[in-house]
């Protein structure tokens, strides 16, 4: 059956578990549907929801144990957006140790990120990237003290990682999530030096450096930290190079991102954005700029699809992460910044993963509503 969200939001760019939890009603609508297969769907659906809660549980505990609120002021409050994030890019049960790993980095890169683009200033983050590069905790004299609790949080989350990892012999993967957090630091400082120097670079100054601090490629480094056995040297290395899909992916993140964020950005004086100097260089509308970046996002996307259809590289699992990145930005991008701005669509979002069960009817017993407890 034909519905006008498909039209809004493909298949292919949706985040399974959303339109999981889209089509499944619409599925119990159809006359001849499978009253077991969708009693079996809606179970599925809320075991995981309830595993995915515990999770989002330990996590936000580990957040209010980081004081967050205190020592971070300035940041971003945005922990059940980020596991919604992270959610996005793996929600299977077995990567359980995968999601916590992905989102404390993630979360750590959130307040980074307002560190060296709100708060920070220049002679402080002079000192802070040099100490993130030393990843020392002598490196955290002489830095104010709310670069200290961020330093020292960076510390202990890598610290736990890496014992985690040595129990299965996979603490070299650690070494491409540093090198890929100091690679960050490194773009993020430049970029807040462009600003408090008051210098407007070109779009291809710009487009390079961006595709960088859009945190997609330590993002999908630190995906695979945590997997299983599919991962390798070869997947990290394969990354690291010249990646044609993790490009993509990240084009559309920074694109999208710009496109939906940067009349918000622009009123805090944040660093010019691809559709101001789209703008400037070309002499067009905003009208027809934003037409071309999305042309752009387009494409990129075609590369995506490419990777998939001759998947040699490296296995499919790891090309899926990549995949799921674009798809996160594609739902929280599409029609504005609903990752800044959380108390819009994102909020149904949530809820709809996160705090509403499935009503689940007993296949054998008509309407008479069961629980979970039933099928366990």
């Amino acid at each position: 059956m034909f519905h006008p969200h498909a039209l809004k939001q493909p298949l292919h760019k949706g985040l399974p578990r959303l339109e999981a939890r889209y089509y499944i009603p619409l599925y119990q609508e159809e006359p001849s549907h499978d009253k077991v297969l969708l009693a079996l769907a809606k179970l599925d659906f809320n075991l995981l929801q309830e595993q995915h809660q515990k999770e989002l549980g330990k996590i936000t505990r580990w957040w209010k144990d980081i004081d967050v609120t205190r020592k971070f002021p300035f940041a971003r409050d945005r922990i059940v957006e980020l596991f919604f994030w992270t959610l996005g890019v793996y929600f299977e049960p077995e990567f359980a140790v995968a999601r916590d790993i992905l989102i404390k980095v993630a979360a750590l890169l959130s307040i980074l990120d307002d560190i060296y683009d709100v708060y920070g200033k220049l002679e402080e983050l002079v000192i802070f990237t040099e100490a993130i590069e030393k990843w020392d905790v002598d490196a955290m004299d002489g830095l104010p003290e709310y670069m200290q609790a961020w330093y020292k949080v960076l510390l202990d989350v890598f610290d736990a990682i890496e014992n985690e990892m040595a129990k299965k012999e996979r603490s070299y993967r650690l070494v491409y999530t540093k090198e890929a957090m100091k690679k960050q630091v490194r773009v993020y400082f430049l970029e807040a030096k462009w600003f408090y120097t008051n210098y407007t670079p070109t779009l291809g100054e710009y487009m390079p450096l961006a595709l960088l601090t859009s945190g997609y490629e330590l993002s999908a480094i630190t995906s695979l930290v945590g997997m299983g056995d599919v991962v390798t040297k070869h997947a990290f290395e394969w990354l690291l190079g010249d990646c044609k899909i993790l490009k993509a992916s990240q084009i559309i993140n920074r694109l999208m991102n710009d496109v939906a964020s940067h009349q918000f950005e622009q009123k805090r004086e944040h660093v010019a954005s691809a559709v101001e100097l789209f703008m400037k260089e070309h002499g067009v509308s905003k009208q027809e700029t934003k037409k071309e970046l999305w042309k752009r996002v387009a494409d990129a996307w075609k590369d995506i699809n490419e990777a998939f259809l001759h998947p040699t590289a490296v296995q499919v699992p790891i090309l899926m992460r990549v995949l799921n990145l674009s798809r996160v930005i594609h739902v929280l991008y599409s029609d504005g910044d609903n990752y800044t701005h959380s108390r819009t669509v994102l909020r149904d979002h949530l809820t709809s993963l996160f705090v509403s069960p499935l009503p689940v009817s007993h296949p054998l017993r008509g309407t008479q509503e069961g629980t979970q407890q039933d099928y366990k």
